[in-house]
């Protein structure tokens, strides 16, 4: 099926994937894809208010969530009921597969976050990356873990940065 094909499904599950388990499914509206870029969009999936301290998602939030089939991260923009951007959440994943209505993408541990403001860019999880042992089991793919987050805390800062992805 083409990317531009009028046959495309509306609706995708997104399978997140962690250790070889499921770790959430939800469903989500298919918004593009050109092949190499899939465009989703989907309401916040957890149960209730999850509160982080840099930033709370909650029921009314909508999650216009970016992945790649060739790049080793997925970048959700994250805005409140209104509409206001709360600002980008991303996670470091191996490329993502799209096979029939499923897009499966497997979380690395590795995130960023960016505040809409640019005042916040934070580096998550980097010690649940290094205890996941992907650095002894598949060091080539914690090499590129570790590249992805690098390039995404590069696009973080910059200003435009992670717009210039989601264009």
């Amino acid at each position: 099926m083409s990317a531009n094909s009028a046959e495309r499904p509306r609706s995708l599950d997104v399978v997140l994937v962690k250790g070889g388990r499921t770790k959430i499914r939800y469903a989500a509206e298919l918004v593009a894809d050109d092949g190499t870029r899939i465009a989703v969009r989907a309401p916040w999936s957890g149960d209730g208010v999850r509160d982080f301290g840099f930033v709370r998602f909650e029921p009314g939030d909508v999650f216009t969530e970016y992945y790649w089939r060739d790049r080793w991260y997925a970048v959700k923009e994250v805005r409140d009921a209104a509409g206001a951007l709360k600002g980008w959440y991303c996670d470091v994943t191996r490329p993502a597969t799209l096979s029939g209505t499923e897009l499966v993408v497997e979380d690395l541990d590795l995130d960023l976050w960016r505040s809409a403001d640019g005042t916040d860019v934070l580096r998550l999880d980097e010690d649940e990356f290094a205890e996941s042992g992907l650095e002894r089991s598949d060091p080539e793919a914690a090499a590129a873990a570790v590249a992805a987050l690098d390039e995404l805390e590069v696009f973080a800062t910059v200003e435009g940065g992670l717009e210039s992805l989601l264009a």
